[in-house]
């Protein structure tokens, strides 16, 4: 059955509390999601110092303490090494939910962390890659490293599987207007995204 977002409530907020970017140095793009009693991490990586992270969560009112889960878009370690910052809380990828000790296998696909976030398994980048899809008043972002930024690349060099990659490219293009990418700003996608 093909995936439509159609189900998905429009009732989540979306922060970027670091832009991300990638060559002589490297930083991943780390976002917040609120929807109901959800605040979700997404992607706490490699950044300046971690007052990159922080600070903007600090400007909206929060703490660490606040946040509810983290979801990791993969394994890479400029997408995990901040994870400790949001303590003993469940974290999702795209294979379980892990709780201090417990590990919860399920599949990312049609899993929602509120009506309006839902995780969708897109292998591209890696063989292990989810993107969380956002309802929003405005929009369905998807929050991926399908696209490391709004230029692409065109070939990812890490991706295992080419084509694999540009079938979850035109996936989630058919789902999303707004892409939060692993390596850069917001885009909304047009005809000279890479596909």
């Amino acid at each position: 059955m093909p995936v439509t977002t159609d189900d998905l409530a429009r009732d989540a907020m979306i922060d970027v509390l670091f832009a991300g970017y990638a060559g002589d140095r490297v930083a991943g793009t780390v976002s917040l999601l609120r929807a109901g009693d959800r605040v979700i991490v997404v992607d706490p990586g490699m950044v300046p110092s971690r007052a990159a992270i922080l600070d903007p969560l600090h400007a909206l009112g929060l703490t660490p303490a606040d946040v509810t889960d983290v979801v990791l878009s993969h394994h890479h370690p400029d997408h995990t090494v901040n994870i400790a910052l949001f303590g003993e809380i469940p974290v999702h990828d795209f294979q379980a939910t892990y709780t201090r000790d417990e590990w919860a296998d399920r599949p990312a696909d049609g899993v929602y962390l509120a009506p309006s976030i839902r995780l969708l398994a897109t292998p591209g980048h890696t063989d292990q890659d989810l993107t969380v899809l956002v309802g929003t008043a405005d929009r369905v972002a998807a929050l991926t490293h399908l696209w490391w930024s709004a230029e692409g690349p065109l070939e990812d060099p890490y991706a295992p599987d080419a084509e694999q990659l540009r079938v979850q490219r035109e996936r989630v293009l058919a789902l999303a207007d707004w892409i939060v990418p692993g390596h850069g700003s917001p885009f909304a996608p047009g005809p000279e995204t890479p596909r």
